[in-house]
């Protein structure tokens, strides 16, 4: 019980050889990475950065050849601080849990990469360090879409933006069948309802109010048709995308959780950030709205 104890507060290299199996790997490791993170789920930890202490070791598959002092036959210690600073960038996040399974999933993408363990720490909460450890292998890792060459496939939604007038028209199934029938994952967008809402005088807090009237609006989409179902992280999105299935946008979660967030707040320049976010094939847009300039996807007006 004693070693049980001490390897649960070792650092992840002594519990990465104490769990060694009898095939011998390699490993690699980022020790004490201390980075300024806004993370956290309670309001007192927003818009402030806390610091955060990472430790990562990655057991490695052996090199199958002399390595000749080539840095491209390993897999470099780069990898592991790019992974930290690339997943920071990408959202902010409410949970450290949440930031070491992204962090695990990106290095387990690495071919040379067998199993990682990632400790994740708050300092700043306390005379004390919150944090969480996870182990991960490679044997584990989520299934993704594979292709006919064997290598993982990218997958590029269509994303729709409907004005109310499409949400409630009687040809809107007949729509929905026509955009599935084009083979891609469909990620529907809506605007603010036709109907009166609070007015805060605040912009903060009207921001939050006005998104909140777009999730409503989306549920009224999702009474319209089994197919449509509403999700808010980008984790459901992922998922359902690559099973193809369809999906109603509800923004708060991601707009509001984004380092680098859309621009304006008007709801197609939001659905437009969507889907240069999700790298879609393009962007359909359905009634007269203004169209926000400078896009890398496809816009097709209808």
């Amino acid at each position: 019980m004693t070693s049980d104890i001490r390897l649960a507060f070792a650092h992840p290299e002594e519990r990465s050889i104490a769990s060694a199996t009898a095939d011998p790997r390699d490993r690699i490791s980022l020790r004490d990475h201390i980075v300024e993170v806004d993370i956290g789920a309670f309001q007192k930890e927003r818009g402030h950065t806390q610091r955060v202490l990472f430790n990562i070791v990655v057991e490695v598959r052996p090199a199958a050849q002399p390595l000749n002092d080539d840095v491209d036959l390993i897999l470099s210690y780069d990898t592991l601080t790019e992974a930290i600073a690339t997943e920071l960038a990408a959202e902010r996040l409410n949970l450290l849990e949440t930031l070491a399974e992204r962090l695990a999933e990106r290095i387990l993408a690495e071919p040379q990469a067998m199993r990682v363990f990632v400790r994740v720490e708050k300092l700043d909460v306390g005379p004390y360090k919150l944090g969480v450890e996870i182990v991960r292998s490679r044997a584990e890792d989520a299934v993704k879409m594979i292709g006919q060459d064997g290598e993982e496939a990218a997958v590029h939604p269509l994303v729709v933006f409907l004005s109310n007038a499409a949400i409630g028209a009687v040809d809107l199934a007949a729509r929905l069948d026509g955009w599935q029938a084009q083979g891609r994952p469909v990620i529907l967008a809506v605007g603010l309802p036709n109907m009166d809402r609070p007015q805060t005088g605040h912009k903060p807090t009207q921001r939050r109010v006005d998104l909140l009237a777009i999730e409503q609006n989306a549920w009224v989409l999702a009474a319209r048709d089994p197919r449509c179902v509403v999700m808010a992280t980008r984790t459901e999105i992922d998922w359902a995308i690559k099973r193809g299935q369809m999906v109603v946008w509800a923004p708060s979660k991601l707009v509001l959780d984004a380092v680098d967030g859309p621009q304006s707040r008007e709801p197609v320049a939001m659905a437009l950030w969507l889907a240069e976010l999700m790298a879609a094939d393009r962007l359909i847009v359905h009634g007269d709205v203004a169209l926000p300039a400078g896009s890398r996807v496809r816009i097709e007006q209808v």
